[in-house]
């Protein structure tokens, strides 16, 4: 998958090393509520990968940001069911050198545009109830809050909650336009800063399709 600002390609161990390089300037937050990491040394984040993200389910994809030309993050194409037409996006982790940049934001657009071109029609993300970084970035990119599955597992020693979020196909054309718009060189400033907000974009389209769907 190719975009202004990223590229996605299909996890192959010849990203570890830049993989473990940029997670490695993180103080160990980043990995707070996922059910592995930190990884102490490049061979062990090596073991992880060959035993989770080699597979067809979840489909792991290396983010790599263009200006760089490195690997920066990864995120997985997840619960792939196709007969319901569901699939879920998941084990998101952008590195420092990804997070709060215009590449982490067109990585999971362009993950959406996939799944919705190749005929799914439900769009899941779902996330530890605790972790509002998480529920704010579904929410920003058009989710649809869901509810709450109490007591859904436990990790790290620790009871999950999870919260679900959903995009749906009758959804998507209003929550792809508004981040194309944002995702477009013009809504950025010569330093580099945002025009419009993306919650702004999003709020205007859902405004849009609520009135179209009064006429």
């Amino acid at each position: 998958m190719e975009g202004r600002y990223c590229h996605l390609y299909p996890m192959e161990e010849r990203f570890t090393p830049e993989l473990h390089a940029a997670n490695v300037e993180d103080d160990g937050r980043s990995w707070t509520y996922l059910p592995y990491g930190p990884f102490g040394s490049e061979h062990e984040y090596q073991q992880w990968v060959r035993r989770t993200c080699l597979n067809e389910d979840p489909l792991f994809h290396v983010i790599v940001d263009r200006a760089s030309g490195r690997a920066a993050g990864v995120a997985a194409f997840m619960r792939i069911d196709q007969g319901s037409g569901s699939i879920e996006v998941g084990h998101v982790h952008f590195s420092p050198r990804l997070q709060r940049t215009r590449a982490a934001t067109e990585a999971m657009y362009l993950m959406m545009r996939r799944a919705f071109e190749r005929g799914y029609r439900r769009y899941e993300w779902k996330c530890d109830a605790l972790n509002a970084r998480s529920r704010a970035a579904a929410r920003r990119l058009g989710f649809t809050f869901e509810g709450v599955f109490r007591q859904a597992t436990i990790y790290k020693g620790r009871n999950r909650d999870t919260a679900w979020y959903s995009i749906i196909d009758r959804d998507w054309p209003a929550v792809d336009q508004a981040l194309q718009l944002w995702l477009d060189p013009a809504n950025f400033d010569h330093a580099g800063r945002q025009r419009v907000r993306l919650a702004a974009l999003i709020d205007r389209s859902e405004r849009g399709r609520e009135m179209r769907g009064q006429e």
